[in-house]
């Protein structure tokens, strides 16, 4: 029987048992190694608790952790093994730069101000505990962090390459689904259009009884019904937008809907009025008549329409009423406000406001408002456009057209398009994708230079502070050492007053030793030995 794989949450644990013994084996390797001392066993105590609270916050706030190590090393000198670890992780788990930056600076400043303010070190050894900090602390925080970077822009790169794959099976779907619209158009379109033709002929035929008169009047809405739902279908399938035909204007719409039948009002003057219009204007006109006079005609059969398209003070006001039918609404499946929806959209998009609604006497009116420079502040994109519901129940929609509708939150992006479960098209989320592969491989090349530019650009720094300080009063130049003379009593040389740091190696009773200055460590360049207060030796210390 295979062993079961363990959970994240016991996978999580047992790396943090791992992570606290390997960083607990150096202090507990030095406290229980002798010679021992009465404090190292209760000392020992404390810095495993501190490590394994380290390790537990390290997680949710791993700058803590580093925090807390580094005043731990101040008890136990082992524990600095420690402060690479947690600057890692910190750097590897947080999201912001800013923080890490804030801490390290507080722990330079502090550990700084206690170091030669407080406690007198010397400049050397301040220098050697800066040095710590910043390739025990910061380097490793800086690798942490380009490493996170590099994880955001492999999962971009996933997410964009997923992108485009489902991209290229969308655009392949929809030019099937564009091709098989246009088949069912050609084959079926036609022959619906000569049965409706056909059946208001026979309506009209004048030899006919009422009984087939009524009878073929209900074959010709019969074939009218099942015609637009052929093109609701279409509409679907191609999910695009009906483009308005070339050149059709607003009295062409209304010579058709009378030709149909339709006792339509357009008010004097009003026909040319769209003339000269901004094209993304003159659509929408077009747009709100023609899905008016659709709704006109579906809820309202009979009765009369007014059409009323006005310019004036830089704007077009677009009105469409009707009163209440006389013989109701045409029977019909329910629509679900998909078409007002999209207009609504549209004249959004050409910076107007439509209100479409029942009014207080009864009956419909449709009333847009364009201006024709400028946008007009479109409302918040994270709202969708509610459609008015007529007091009948059945809500006005020629049903012909795919609604556009933004998604997402408020933003002053355009509206992205949707398919038909309201999801974006694969076309957008890939652009959306890419974006975010070209923000990763940003920050990544942004990480890099900083992860190989600051640990240079800090140790500059901290070489500017040290020098003036290992410098100040301890520095013989060459002219001043050639000028010594032995056997001259040391207080008539005019040697500085303060000596500089000896080497590791070279120390040597009665001997003191001097920089040159040489820069950014100021290390000791000469020798000068005494006996009895007299210069009995002086020589070059050879590097």
């Amino acid at each position: 029987m295979e062993p079961r794989p363990l959970s994240p949450v016991a996978r999580r644990r047992a790396g943090d048992l791992l992570l606290l013994a390997v960083l607990a084996a150096p202090a507990t390797s030095a406290r229980l190694s002798p010679p021992w001392q009465p404090y190292d066993v209760p000392l020992l105590a404390v810095v495993l608790a501190l490590l394994a609270g380290s390790v537990v916050v390290a997680r949710r706030w791993p700058l803590v952790a580093v925090l807390a190590v580094v005043a731990g090393s101040l008890v136990d000198g082992n524990m600095v093994f420690a402060i690479p670890v947690f600057g890692y992780l910190a750097g590897l788990r947080s999201a912001r730069a800013a923080p890490a930056a804030v801490v390290f600076a507080a722990i330079a400043v502090t550990g700084t101000g206690l170091n030669l303010g407080l406690l007198g070190t010397e400049p050397a050894v301040w220098f050697q505990l800066a040095s710590v900090l910043l390739f025990a602390g910061v380097f490793p925080w800086l690798l942490g962090r380009l490493r996170r970077q590099h994880r955001a822009l492999a999962d971009a790169g996933r997410r964009h390459a997923e992108a485009e794959r489902r991209s290229v099976v969308e655009r392949v779907r929809l030019r099937e689904r564009a091709r098989i619209a246009q088949d069912m158009h050609d084959s079926l379109g036609h022959d619906l259009s000569l049965i409706a033709l056909r059946a208001g002929a026979l309506e009209l035929a004048p030899e006919l009884s009422p009984a087939h008169r009524t009878a073929a009047g209900e074959l010709r809405a019969s074939v009218a019904a099942a015609t637009e739902r052929l093109h609701e279908v279409i509409g679907v399938l191609r999910e695009e937008r009906p483009r308005r035909p070339p050149g059709e204007t607003v009295a062409d719409l209304v010579s058709g809907a009378r030709d149909a039948g339709m006792a339509i009002d357009l008010r004097p003057g009003d026909a040319g009025t769209e003339a000269g219009l901004p094209p993304l204007v003159a659509h929408a006109v077009h747009r709100v008549v023609r899905e008016a006079l659709t709704n006109a005609a579906r809820y309202a059969p009979g009765a009369p329409v007014t059409v009323a398209v006005r310019r004036a003070a830089g704007a077009v006001t677009v009105t469409v009423v009707n009163p209440p039918s006389p013989a109701g609404p045409l029977p019909g499946p329910v629509s679900h406000g998909s078409g007002l929806l999209a207009l609504r959209e549209r004249v959004r998009l050409a910076g107007g406001t439509l209100d479409a609604g029942a009014r207080d006497g009864g009956g419909w009116a449709v009333t847009a408002h364009l201006p024709l420079t400028g946008v007009a502040a479109a409302p918040a994109l994270g709202r969708r456009p509610t459609a008015a519901v007529p007091p009948d129940g059945a809500r006005r929609d020629s049903g012909t057209d795919a609604a556009l509708v933004p998604v997402g939150g408020e933003t002053d992006a355009a509206p992205v398009p949707v398919d038909g479960i309201g999801e974006p098209h694969d076309a957008d989320r890939s652009g959306v994708e890419a974006r975010r592969l070209r923000e990763a491989r940003r920050r990544l090349r942004r990480s890099l230079l900083v992860a190989f530019g600051a640990p240079a650009g800090l140790a500059l720094a901290l070489a500017l502070v040290y020098y003036p300080m290992a410098t100040a009063g301890a520095v013989l130049d060459r002219s001043g050492y050639d000028r010594l003379r032995l056997g001259e009593q040391r207080d008539t040389l005019g040697l500085p007053r303060r000596q500089a740091d000896p080497p590791a190696s070279g120390a040597a009773p009665g001997c003191e030793f001097y920089t040159d200055g040489n820069f950014p460590f100021a290390e000791a360049t000469w020798r000068l030995c005494f006996t009895d207060g007299r210069l009995t030796s002086k020589e070059r210390i050879e590097e």
